[in-house]
């Protein structure tokens, strides 16, 4: 049960659905297979797994018939939309607006971090690595049968690091410029210390067209279709409701190997629904195809039913073979209130995950302890002496837990109420400063810790409520604020809250999306992603060398230095996570029989099965 952060979700709701769909995998540590030589695909410390040939994807079914309808809900969480533009902070984004939208290069979603020619047929790197040049094919065309030529892809970069979200122009900040060298050839010119992500980030931007917006003003939120060259248009809609998309039968790129297996449906519609107990109840009388149940509850025990059984709606878990990333309640450290690290801590202490995950989750979790869980990024046990070498410049500014076993979250004795752990967290209130007054703490100037848990949506009350508890036998009075999604976008642009749910799924080569997660200059920027408020000197150049690592096996290095760096720092009360998704559809698709390795895959390569679905409705 959680609410996730990845290729789909840069709005939860407020932040661009799109953005990591474009971006999420871009900040990939960069190297181009042949330096100096024209490449048809660009990967990250390695060369390539397909060449220059190659037929298709490996976890396509390239014989996919085509047609048919895939209604779904989308991301978790995500209950209205009130624009079709997904790349500036205002508004709430439509999901889906990245299938308008090409891109110089596309993902191969069975490697880490490998894009491969879209729009542009070969791409070539200075010897520098200051600069990336990308020669487009002269075919591709705008959905309006224009054709797109570099000077759409200049004004797309120009346009986005100019007005576009927040966390897109801080990850283009070093992107100097694009320049159009013809109609089919730009070169991106990068500056600072960290060029070798940049390639791989400007190779996989939506491309806008100029003359759409010449007339147009990209910094509005809107309801205007815009034009995009990707293979489905905006169809019918209704604000708040649903959208759909229609596949473009004249789609310029259909038949590339990039393309070939995928998009097969003729038609994607996301639906809306305020109520999650309404929407389940939706999805049994086939009122839409497919949902991912995010809520254990809801997984264990309200799926036995006639159609389950009869399996005609299919309960189904699918591989996640990507770190699950960090998912917690985040703290927000820019109230003086948590600028204590022991406050902070003793809330950690006061969350007893163990009777949360028996309970309510009904044991499907795993408790989250790492930045990075679930991969080879997570650090564990005491600190080797690569992570020690990187750590100890910086040991005058580090508690000296950092050079021990990475910190862990507590384990209870699954009671709901461990009062060892309990007396742990009112030792740390004491000695911060925060004594018991008529049951309450308060500081030397006579203010109450107070905490407020600020949520959209009331999933994760019955979460929150054991905890609160917890806390108000410490003598800290909590409660939990349930606002309307745009209320909640708005406070999450600017930091007014105490304390809210996140997850942020990490991509297999992280690089400058970092800076946005827990940078110093992203906990400044209105509507980032440093929800935290993280300002670390430490953090901001452990993560340089997340991004400066020269091999996959440094940066895994750098990487797990950073995660200690970051759990002493007690920014979040870490919560929990699943290696997998679970879905439940309606058997009326088929799909390839090898699934990507780091992507759902549904949208994108399964396919609407006419036999299956004629027998659905005879039945």
């Amino acid at each position: 049960m959680y609410r996730r952060f990845d290729h789909r979700l840069l709005r939860v709701p407020g932040f661009l659905p799109t953005l990591f769909i474009c971006l999420a995998v871009t900040f990939a540590t960069f190297q181009v297979a042949h330096s100096q030589t024209r490449t048809h695909g660009l990967s990250a410390f390695g060369d390539l797994n397909l060449s220059a040939d190659f037929a298709h994807f490996p976890y396509v079914n390239p014989d996919a018939p085509k047609g048919g309808r895939l209604s779904m809900i989308g991301t978790a969480g995500l209950i209205t939309y009130n624009s079709l533009n997904a790349y500036i902070l205002k508004g709430d984004a439509a999901q889906g607006m990245e299938y308008i939208f090409d891109s110089l290069m596309v993902r191969n979603w069975d490697e880490p971090d490998a894009v491969y020619g879209l729009v542009a047929r070969e791409a070539e790197l200075a010897a520098d690595k200051r600069s990336v040049t990308f020669y487009l094919r002269p075919e591709a065309r705008f959905a309006d049968g224009s054709q797109l030529t570099a000077e759409d892809v200049a004004f797309s970069f120009e346009i986005l690091k100019s007005k576009g979200h927040p966390s897109i122009r801080l990850n283009l900040r070093d992107v100097e410029a694009a320049k159009v060298l013809s109609p089919t050839e730009i070169q991106f010119s990068f500056t600072g210390d960290q060029v070798r992500d940049l390639p791989l980030l400007v190779a996989q931007l939506p491309i806008f067209s100029k003359a759409f917006y010449a007339t147009r003003e990209f910094d509005k939120t809107t309801l205007e279709p815009p034009l995009g060259s990707g293979p489905y248009k905006v169809g019918k809609f209704i604000q708040g409701r649903f959208i759909t998309y229609e596949k473009r039968e004249d789609y310029w790129a259909k038949d590339l190997p990039v393309n070939v297996g995928r998009h097969n449906f003729k038609e994607l519609r996301y639906e809306y629904y305020r109520d999650r107990t309404a929407e389940f109840e939706a999805l049994k009388s086939q009122a839409f195809d497919l949902r991912e149940e995010f809520t254990s509850k809801v997984w264990a025990t309200q799926y036995d039913i006639k159609a389950v059984r009869d399996k005609k709606l299919i309960r189904d878990t699918l591989s996640d073979d990507r770190p699950s990333g960090a998912q917690g309640f985040f703290i927000n450290v820019r109230r003086d209130k948590f600028k204590d690290i022991r406050v902070r801590k003793a809330l950690d202490l006061a969350f007893d995950f163990e009777w949360t995950n028996k309970n309510q989750f009904y044991g499907l979790y795993d408790r989250t302890h790492s930045f990075f869980e679930n991969s080879q990024m997570k650090a564990t046990g005491p600190i080797p002496d690569d992570e020690k070498a990187l750590l100890e410049p910086f040991n005058a500014k580090l508690p000296a837990s950092v050079f021990q076993a990475p910190y862990a979250p507590p384990k209870s004795n699954g009671s709901g109420q461990d009062r060892r752990l309990l007396r742990q967290a009112s030792k740390l209130l004491g000695e911060a400063g925060w004594s018991l007054k008529d049951n309450k703490r308060v500081n030397a100037k006579g203010e109450i810790l107070s905490i407020e848990f600020l949520i959209f949506s009331p999933t994760f009350e019955r979460i929150i409520t054991p905890f609160i508890k917890n806390l108000k036998l410490l003598g800290v009075p909590a409660n939990i604020r349930r606002v309307d999604p745009a209320q909640y976008q708005e406070r999450l642009k600017s930091f007014d809250f105490d304390i809210t749910t996140q997850r942020y799924v990490m991509p297999n080569t992280p690089g400058a999306q970092l800076r946005n997660y827990w940078g110093s200059r992203a906990a400044e920027i209105r509507g980032s992603l440093n929800l935290a408020g993280i300002s670390d000197p430490v953090v901001d150049e452990l993560i340089e060398k997340v991004i400066g690592a020269k091999t996959r096996p440094e940066m895994f290095v750098a990487a797990r230095a950073l995660d200690r760096v970051l759990r002493a720092g007690h920014y979040w009360i870490p919560q929990w996570y699943k290696a997998s998704h679970n879905v439940a559809y309606w058997d009326k698709f088929s799909r390839p029989a090898k699934k990507a390795r780091y992507n759902r895959s549904i949208i994108e390569t399964w396919w609407f099965d006419a036999d299956k679905a004629a027998k659905l409705e005879a039945n």
